[in-house]
């Protein structure tokens, strides 16, 4: 219980850091310097210091969404495990838990940006609905062929034995195949490149970032630490599936979680370096592959 408390601390103050990793890769790859590690507080503070500015146009949908969404992503984080460390929330069936309350999430997004009566947002809302339908098929199919391997329904549990039997032979394969999923999902579920760029201001091809365009202020700053400990959430997922890595000891177990998911970061910085934007059109057929390798790890179970 100690160390559950301790990661989800760690998860609270420490999720925007991810965000300035990626952006210190990045810059590494382009010969800058980059921003300060500490930017994404900086940024959060400001924002929070900021007044919002409203439309006419708009209702308590929009205004309620940022912190729906921030309580959404605090739930998931609860019944979220790290490796050998279990979840804060443990509970037989939290994978269907998990899955549904990010849904809650993207909801408040998609029906907020709708609200707003702006075409570009509702064409944001219209692509986020359109990947995400494909990327919540990878990541269940994908979470339930690694309950079928290990006999157990919670995240905890399934993480925990996820590797049990050794790294190679069928288990190994298993797990292989349900990481790389899992990659395609994190960048998805995260607008990440090759899915989506978070640093675009071009409206016409945004996803994310359009749907929030009309936010300000301490609403915004929600949304961002939101979207932050999201992408903490769903990397201990896959940092949980990818490493075989798990001690006897839970502050061994711990540190090797964290330091999973710092390489995470490096690795989706690395992405975003080497690799440009899909077209648009192409963006399904990668969800969609996401998807076949979730099936063929639950086949590869079930066989």
């Amino acid at each position: 219980m100690i160390y559950s408390l301790l990661f989800v601390f760690l998860a609270l103050a420490f999720a925007p850091f991810l965000m300035s990793v990626i952006n210190r890769t990045k810059a590494f790859f382009g010969g800058r310097s980059g921003p300060a590690l500490l930017q994404p507080y900086y940024d959060l503070v400001k924002l929070l210091r900021k007044g919002a500015v409203y439309s006419r146009t708009v209702s308590w949908i929009f205004h309620t969404a940022p912190s729906v969404e921030v309580a959404a992503v605090l739930a998931a984080l609860a019944v979220t495990p790290l490796g050998g460390i279990p979840a804060l929330l443990a509970f037989p069936g939290d994978l269907l838990f998990l899955v549904y309350v990010l849904g809650l999430m993207r909801f408040c997004v998609v029906i907020a940006a709708l609200d707003t009566g702006s075409a570009f947002e509702g064409m944001g809302a219209s692509r986020e609905v359109q990947f995400s339908a494909l990327a919540e098929v990878a990541l269940l199919v994908g979470l339930a062929a690694v309950a079928a391997k290990v006999h157990a329904v919670g995240l905890s549990d399934m993480c925990r034995e996820a590797w049990a039997g050794g790294m190679f032979g069928e288990n190994g394969v298993t797990m292989l195949l349900v990481s790389a999923s899992l990659l395609v999902v994190l960048l998805a579920e995260n607008s990440r490149i090759p899915v989506d760029d978070p640093n675009t201001h071009l409206e016409l091809t945004m996803i994310h970032e359009v749907m929030i365009l009309d936010y300000g202020g301490v609403d915004l700053a929600l949304i961002e630490y939101a979207a932050a400990v999201k992408f903490w959430v769903l990397g201990s997922l896959l940092v949980s599936m990818a490493l075989p890595f798990r001690g006897t000891s839970q502050i061994g177990n711990l540190a090797a979680g964290l330091g999973g998911l710092l390489v995470l970061a490096l690795v989706v910085g690395c992405i975003e370096s080497v690799m440009a934007r899909l077209r648009l059109v192409r963006v399904p057929q990668l969800l969609v592959v996401a998807g076949v390798l979730s099936f063929l790890a639950l086949f590869n179970v079930m066989r």
